[in-house]
């Protein structure tokens, strides 16, 4: 009986340790070779922000400075003996200031507003996701005048209020943390109720925790994509305190800060506004692909 379950069961998929050996050496040769090639940009970056301008200029795409230097850095960090220095800390202040008030709004406001939808009951419900699954459909740049208006209206231009409090909410952010919800059982909850928690309590203390690879996913989206924000700050202030990374590298390459190509300080600068979005996703990484079962119920 055992012998013709074996013998009619369908093969899977062939593993890579079935193929031959020259087949395999050929698969890693290629895997190796397309993952160096996506590393090549990087590295580059990397090592140009430790050349000269002459150098960089002549070797652009050299993998060893002819004499390497700090200088790019040095302007970054404010330590030039020249006195041409960058305002790169005070556009990493307000970029890491953004990013962290931005995500704790967004985690919040998401997490209770896909909730809402996907447990409670009210009027207008599934027309309310509707308008928000149709956010998501309008390119940015079609708000970006609107946007303007209503902040210059509001009193709102050229203020960190102006900068923080439209990206508080996000259509994505909210539809995910809706599918996660519905994801976990009702019984969690009635349990909960049972034993007197309200809607609120429920929420934050039972269901919340167990939404913890969705949060986690939230929270990387979120930092990444208000660290990352260009288009909503260019329209929201003028003065060159609010600069943010995004719009401070976007005066330097266009010229603002000094002129010629400047290919080290751009690149370094470049580098190190990478560097905490690629920390954060790194560290994470393993979350985005769990929370399948992160709600089920346990007997």
């Amino acid at each position: 009986m055992n012998a013709k379950a074996t013998a009619s069961r369908a093969p899977g998929p062939p593993v890579l340790g079935r193929f031959p050996l020259p087949l395999r050496i050929l698969g890693y040769t290629a895997v190796a070779a397309l993952g160096l090639l996506y590393l090549l940009p990087f590295v580059i970056q990397l090592v140009t922000g430790f050349k000269t301008d002459p150098d960089a200029a002549a070797h652009p795409l050299g993998l060893i400075p002819t004499t390497p230097t700090t200088a790019a850095y040095q302007r970054l960090f404010g330590l030039s003996q020249a006195g041409d220095g960058v305002p790169f800390l005070r556009w990493l202040g307000n970029s890491a200031f953004i990013a962290v008030v931005v995500t704790a709004g967004r985690v919040l406001f998401d997490s209770m507003a896909g909730y809402a939808l996907a447990r409670l009951r009210f009027p207008g419900r599934t027309l309310l996701f509707g308008f928000i699954l149709a956010v998501l459909a309008v390119p940015g740049v079609a708000l970006l005048i609107p946007r303007f208006l209503v902040l210059n209206t509001f009193g709102l231009f050229d203020t960190y209020t102006g900068m923080i409090l439209p990206l508080m909410v996000d259509a994505a952010g909210i539809f995910i943390m809706k599918q996660f919800f519905e994801s976990i059982p009702r019984e969690v909850e009635e349990a909960a109720r049972v034993d007197g928690a309200g809607v609120f309590r429920t929420f934050w203390s039972v269901v919340l925790p167990m939404a913890r690879p969705a949060l986690l996913t939230l929270t990387v989206l979120s930092f990444q994509g208000s660290w990352n924000e260009f288009t909503h700050f260019l329209v929201a202030t003028q003065s060159s305190q609010y600069e943010t990374l995004t719009t401070g590298l976007a005066r330097l390459v266009s010229g603002g800060l000094g002129g010629g190509t400047q290919y080290p300080l751009k690149l370094a600068a470049a580098l190190l506004a990478t560097l905490p979005v690629a920390a954060l996703f790194f560290c994470f990484q393993r979350y985005f692909v769990q929370g399948a079962n992160a709600g089920a119920v346990k007997e």
